[in-house]
């Protein structure tokens, strides 16, 4: 299986390539500049590794929750790359990639949504995949949803900035915390190959980012 995946839905832009179980990534701190950047760094890396579009088996992308106009250039691009080269694509949840990096079976994943409100997913490992406990949804970090059970795992940027809030919501129940990570292409790469196998991918013209706020800025007397 060869998958080419990119992420764009954080600050942070990330490609990888997913060669027959040998991953091959690039990453930079990209802040708003991800639709200047992706695509010559794609060129890059397709050249450095003599890879070629139609060599593929198919293309994965980081489909959100995160940055509203990230996830669209992200969606647009791998769309885009899948339309000219005839291949499905696979939209990867961005909690469910922060999951996968977590090397722990019982996994919190939040990310920052600004205005005071945490990106937030709960997913279990079951021998090689991942069950959805609680789908991805925006909240206040006082009011995520409730787990049972301890040896849960923390991770993403949602913990940074709201650490102190998720340790008391759940306290007890958290045995360790990565709050540097962000969403990577390598993880996404990886789930989407598995997705890809199975036949899950879709044509490029049904690719979607998935959305979970619809309002991306507060109104200046909320401020």
């Amino acid at each position: 299986m060869r998958v080419l995946a990119l992420d764009t839905s954080t600050e942070y832009l990330s490609l990888a390539l997913y060669l027959d179980g040998e991953m091959i990534s690039r990453e930079v701190h990209a802040g708003q500049r991800h639709s200047e950047l992706t695509l010559p760094m794609l060129g890059e890396l397709l050249a450095d590794t003599g890879v070629t579009l139609r060599s593929l088996d198919g293309i994965a992308f980081g489909q959100g929750p995160g940055s509203f106009t990230g996830i669209r250039i992200g969606c647009g691009i791998a769309q885009g790359l899948a339309f000219g080269a005839d291949l499905p694509v696979a939209g990867i949840p961005t909690l469910l990639a922060l999951a996968e990096q977590a090397e722990h079976p019982r996994v919190i994943a939040c990310l920052d949504a600004r205005m005071n409100e945490i990106y937030h997913a709960v997913y279990e490992r079951e021998n090689n995949d991942w069950r959805e406990i609680h789908a991805p949804g925006l909240y206040a970090a006082q009011a995520a949803p409730a787990l049972e059970g301890e040896d849960w795992a923390g991770i993403g940027s949602g913990f940074k900035v709201a650490e102190g809030v998720l340790r008391q919501h759940y306290a007890g129940q958290l045995c360790k915390i990565w709050d540097e990570r962000f969403p990577h292409a390598r993880e996404i790469a990886s789930l989407g190959a598995q997705r890809l196998a199975h036949g899950q991918g879709v044509p490029a013209w049904e690719a979607a980012p998935l959305y979970i706020r619809d309002k991306v800025a507060l109104k200046t007397k909320e401020r």
